[in-house]
């Protein structure tokens, strides 16, 4: 009886089972009803013959061997089943006892009957799914219809794949490892028919046994086989072309190869892993050989290194090639010596290998020989503070000090090179990195200082770097300026940020004016008395001669009062003595104290946290600043003898800058210090931001603000109970007072500064906003008068000429809501510019700028009375004209004559741009240009000028450059501003290049987040996070990536990695700050006190100079951490010599008295 085919629904019509094509009938008919049940789009059609063709091509001819060969493995595996036994049947009636071997005979004649009919039906995909390896109602991916298409698109997609959370496994192609045994030759193709046919018609369970144990190539056996070094693979090996990889200062134009040069040279080689070490070792003996001054060269010769140990398995193999990569780089350092790169590699190797002492001594030998690299002392200070068994403060000190010293004298001997005149500033780009390097490494000891908790200490160093190098006097002599110094230190006068302070230089000529004023008064008097009137005696020392005849009458007065103080102080001693014994302390021994609960330990932390909030500023020797009653005097002296700086504690750190932008940058990061909101006074690749991410014990505002926009917007939107943020993580619990202080202090120092950089528009915005968080409680803008408005009068009584000033004041106002005063302000500015000098008058684009923001700004319903205003003002500098108050709309002729204005400026500005000279005043002509298309125009021009405005410089040009960061940020604003109207994929684009281009900037990655929280998923984010932290070493980064789970309430699997992968970094290694956070979130998120405490461990061995992390674990851990625990943690605090300002005694004697 034969089969009768039945018909087969399917999707695709390449998996309808049709009987062979002779046996169908050729009536028009048939045909005509076959095709209608083919769909009518040409891709569900298919004609056989392409099939056929495409496969009659490999030459395959079907022979009985392989037939024989066939039954054989399947009589073979038919033997290794288990036996079967059949029914016995019931009577004799039922069946001829042969009819089922006959029947399987003709099944099988059958079969091999269309394998010949059907050339190539093995070979096809179709045949390799099949319908009995799916469950029914699943559908088939598409077979293609040409032989040329190798890939395929699942338009539709499988539900299934939603119901069970995953691909069906055997629509996953099947892989496997080539062999080179099996190139050619008819038998591997039929070796591989035979296996697509036995991995595709069944399921995983119905394969045999062989193919089973094999697994997939994701399995262990195909893992340990990739990684094995002896297998052999295909390299693909083009021709080296030496003339190219010459190190040149150009790049040379040479003729490309024709498109059948590299074919035609391009070698296929077969090696295993020992192989390419072979060859990669003598290619690069070769290079190093030919080109010894090529750095690259030398560094890819030791990172190949690296890859060779991570494939050994044992460690002494892996020393082995630690130690050739020493001796690599040792003598690539012997041929290149001043190569800093090299340096830094070779020191590096020798931390894995050496211990620290070993590797001090090492790194303090090239830094001998190497004394004027900054980038080489800071890498050597990051190496010794991270290191705990050998961090001390005071040894810490010492290094800075010598760091200072170092490239302190570098500079001056780079000065005296380039000028050996000594009067004009240097020009030379290399002094000028210089000394900004010498600015980040005294910032870094002030930092350090901080976080130890001597903020007194750091607080005198500040303020005795900027009166030295911003105020000096006119002295050529070095050691003649520090012996005036000196003399101004130790005087009564008033220091920057102090009431009063005037600089040291005006101090200077105050104080010669005052003796020459004594002077002329003394000789008055000679004259007018004339003649001898005997020996002159000094007033001091009449008045120390006189005192005692003064006070003979009351000496036994005195001695009354004396003898009452001592025993006064006898009854208090004996006081304290007897509260001590009552509470069972041996005041002897220190080392008896017996401290029953962690109570204790946590009030004394809360009072050491207290303390270092009011006592930042240092105390002068007889300084009347500090109001203190007679009960607390004398319990206070030693503390406040701590808090007094001589000049012997800062005269090692002294040192004089020249260029303008490193007293800028030492300004600028003087009041980032303090947390002031300044402007962006540098772009975020320098190494001064760099840095400063680093070292963070807390969020800055900048940081603090973008991370809490990301978090309201996902929070608001999601509303997920598990969100938490990261300033909730980090709890800042600052002193309201002390951030009054802090602003009040920082007001009066920017003030001073800006008489050593006069009309700078960062500095008098950063005294206005000082003068506001002073007055307002740091965050209130409900104010009904502006607080900075007094001060903001009196700075242009002083300078009616600073427009910029006016245009700051005036956003100030419109901040808080006063937009007619701020626009009376404005006018007034724009109105006045024609009557000012010229070289004043280029700064003008900036205030336009402003203005155009601010009404934009204050346009909150999108009317049209504001976009016409800001079209008024940017058209008036566009055409040229004369500004005038806004009365009307603009007419199309003067919006064309803005347009074509603005195109001949920004095209002026390609050959200044093209130089490397961008300043704020051409950047914010280009944003007004911008701007101005947007508004009248539409978007797309606006985008096209910031575009071409990026071509007109180099890219390392825009990479360090503050003002073209600028520019790339507007552009970012105006793309999420009408992402609306554009493509999801050119603002992903722009996004992920300006990540690629500034890695540290906080506005991109809020950009980032913010958009991918709209237009895309959850994981393409976390893909691009991932693969930016994999390449730049961005806290930055990191921070947002937290932050983004956090807010979206992420697995705890998820941000525990993310945290162990981040601190996994060497230098993220000693972040305090993700040492925090990390600490916070396993105590108070996923409520684990004991792996909290194991992270608190880790930090203190990473960080061991932040005395704000030593805290948390007192404030934090006291449920995990025992009395003993806690005590030891104190006395290791105390080794450190890590500024402890409270005793115990203190807390246990409150608590006898409370009690």
């Amino acid at each position: 009886m034969e089969e009768q085919p039945t018909g087969t629904t399917s999707l695709f019509p390449a998996f309808v089972q049709h009987p062979p094509p002779q046996i169908l009938p050729s009536g028009s008919d048939n045909s005509a009803s076959a095709s209608g049940k083919w769909l009518s789009n040409s891709s569900f059609t298919i004609d056989p013959s392409v099939i056929n063709d495409a496969v009659s091509k490999y030459n395959l001819p079907y022979d009985e061997e392989e037939e024989e060969e066939e039954d054989k493995v399947e009589e073979v595996h038919k033997s290794k089943l288990p036996p079967q036994y059949e029914r016995v049947p019931s009577s004799p009636s039922d069946g001829n006892p042969s009819s089922d071997e006959e029947r399987r005979m003709k099944n099988r004649r059958k079969k091999k009957r269309r394998k010949k009919e059907e050339p190539g039906a093995s070979y096809a995909y179709a045949a390799t799914l099949s319908s009995s390896s799916r469950k029914q109602g699943v559908s088939k991916w598409a077979s293609s219809t040409s032989n040329e298409k190798n890939y395929y698109f699942d338009s539709r997609g499988d539900r299934d794949n939603l119901a069970f959370g995953c691909i069906y496994r055997m629509d996953v192609a099947r892989y496997k490892l080539y062999s080179s045994k099996k190139v050619s030759e008819q038998k591997y193709f039929r070796w591989n028919k035979r296996v697509g046919r036995l991995e595709g018609d069944n399921d995983i369970d119905a394969l045999d046994t062989n193919l089973r144990s094999g697994g997939r190539y994701w399995s262990a056996k195909y893992a340990a086989i990739e990684r094995h070094k002896n297998l052999k693979r295909l390299q693909i090996h083009a021709p080296s072309n030496g003339a190219r990889n010459v190190v040149a200062d150009y790049i040379p134009l040479l003729d490309e190869i024709s498109d059948s040069g590299p074919v035609s040279n391009v070698a296929v080689v077969e090696e295993s892993w020992e192989d390419k070490v072979l060859r990669k070792t003598k290619d690069f003996n070769k290079t190093t050989r030919e080109r010894p001054q090529d750095e690259s060269a030398w560094l890819a010769f030791a990172e190949f290194q690296d890859k060779v140990a991570s494939m050994q398995p044992h460690k002494g193999a892996r020393l082995q090639t630690l130690e050739k990569k020493i001796s690599i780089l040792e003598k690539a350092t012997e041929l290149n010596p001043d190569s800093e790169d090299l340096l830094l590699s070779l020191m590096k190797a020798y931390q894995s290998r050496d211990s620290i002492d070993v590797l001090i001594r090492r790194w303090e030998k090239i830094l001998t020989f190497n004394s004027g690299s900054y980038t080489l002392w800071k890498q050597f200070l990051r190496v010794v503070q991270g290191e705990f068994s050998r961090f001390k403060v005071s040894e810490l000190r010492k290094m800075y000090a010598n760091a200072i010293q170092a490239l302190a004298g570098a500079c001056i001997k780079q000065h005296r090179q380039a000028d050996p005149s000594g009067n004009a500033t240097p020009v030379n780009p290399a002094t000028v990195q210089l000394e900004l390097g010498l600015v980040d490494v005294f910032i870094a000891l002030c930092r350090l200082e901080w976080q130890a908790g001597y903020q007194e200490l750091a607080t005198a160093l500040f303020q005795a770097e900027i009166e030295y190098s911003l105020f000096p006097p006119l002295v050529h002599s070095e050691h003649s300026k520090r012996r005036l110094f000196e003399h101004f230190w130790s005087s009564n006068g008033a220091r920057i940020g102090e009431d009063g302070a005037i600089g040291w230089s005006s101090w200077l000529e105050k104080e010669e004016e005052e003796r020459q004023r004594l002077l002329h008064e003394e000789a008055s008097n000679v004259v007018e008395e004339g003649g001898w009137t005997g020996w002159f005696e000094p007033l001091s020392k009449t008045n120390e001669i006189e005192m005692p005849e003064s006070t003979t009458e009351g000496d036994a007065v005195v001695e009354e009062l004396d003898d009452g103080s001592d025993a006064k102080d006898a009854e208090e001693k004996d006081d304290i003595e007897s509260l001590l014994k009552a509470l069972g302390i041996d005041a002897a021994s220190e080392g008896d104290i017996k401290i029953q609960d962690t109570k204790t330990w946590t009030k004394w932390s809360e009072a050491e946290m207290a303390r270092d909030f009011d006592h930042w500023r240092p105390l002068r020797g007889n300084s009347d600043g500090v109001s203190r009653d007679d009960a607390t005097a004398d319990a206070e002296d030693d503390e406040q003898l701590l808090s007094i700086v001589l000049y012997e504690d800062v005269s090692d750190y002294l040192f004089s800058l020249n260029s303008e932008e490193a007293r800028f940058s030492l300004a600028s990061q003087f009041i980032d210090f303090y947390e002031g909101r300044i402007p962006q006074w540098t772009c975020t690749n320098s190494s001064s931001w760099v840095e400063k991410t680093l070292s963070l014990e807390s969020l800055s505002y900048s940081l603090l603000e973008g991370l809490s926009k990301v978090h309201d917007v996902l929070n608001g939107k999601l509303s997920n109970p598990a969100s938490i943020s990261l300033e909730i993580l980090l709890n800042n619990s600052d002193d309201s007072n002390m951030r009054s202080n802090m602003m009040k202090f920082l007001r009066n120092a920017i003030l001073l500064c800006l008489k050593a950089f006069p009309q700078n528009y960062i500095l008098e915005e950063a005294a206005l906003v000082a003068e506001e968080l002073s007055n307002t409680r740091m965050n209130s803008t409900s104010c009904s008068v502006t607080p900075c408005r007094a001060l903001a009068k009196t700075l242009l009584k002083n300078n009616r000429q600073d427009l910029l000033l006016c245009g700051v004041y005036a956003q100030r106002e419109a901040f808080f809501g006063n937009i007619d005063l701020s626009r009376k302000v404005f006018d007034m500015a724009l109105s006045s510019i024609e009557g000012l000098p010229l070289d004043v008058r280029p700064n003008a684009s900036l205030l336009y700028f402003w203005y155009a923001e601010v009404e934009l700004a204050n346009n909150p319903s999108e009317s049209s009375d504001c976009s016409s205003r800001a079209m008024h003002i940017l058209s008036c500098l566009g055409s040229g004209t004369r500004y005038s108050p806004f009365k009307c709309q603009l007419s199309s002729v003067q919006q064309l004559k803005a347009r074509q204005g603005f195109k001949e400026r920004v095209k002026m500005l390609s050959s200044t741009w093209a130089r490397g000279m961008v300043d704020d005043h051409s950047a914010a002509l280009v944003c007004c240009a911008a701007l101005f298309e947007e508004l009248t125009t539409g978007l797309t021009s606006a985008l096209e000028i910031l575009e071409h405005s990026f071509t007109m410089v180099l890219p390392e040009r825009r990479r360090h450059s503050r003002q073209l960061e600028f520019l790339f940020n507007y552009y970012v604003g105006m793309l999420y501003k009408h992402h609306d109207e554009l493509r999801v994929s050119k603002i992903w684009k722009a996004l992920v290049k300006g990540l690629q281009i500034y890695p540290f900037s906080p506005h991109i990655h809020n950009a980032l987040v913010e958009i991918s929280f709209l237009y895309t998923s959850p994981n393409k984010l976390r893909w691009t996070f991932d693969e930016h932290c994999r390449k730049t070493q961005s806290v930055v980064t990191w921070l947002y990536a937290l932050s983004f789970e956090m807010s979206i309430g992420g697995s705890h699997h998820r941000i525990r990695g993310l945290f162990e992968r981040a601190l996994e970094n060497d230098k993220l290694h000693n972040s305090v700050i993700l040492w925090r956070c990390f600490i916070e979130y396993e105590r108070s998120v996923t409520c684990n006190a004991s792996a909290a405490k194991r992270v608190f461990f880790r930090a203190i061995h990473a960080c061991p100079w932040s005395k704000k992390l030593w805290l948390d674990g007192f404030l934090k851990l006291d449920s995990v951490l025992t009395v003993k625990e806690l005590s030891d943690l104190q006395e290791v605090m105390r080794e450190k010599e890590l500024n402890l300002r409270t005793d115990i005694y203190e807390i246990l004697l409150q608590d006898d008295m409370d009690t």
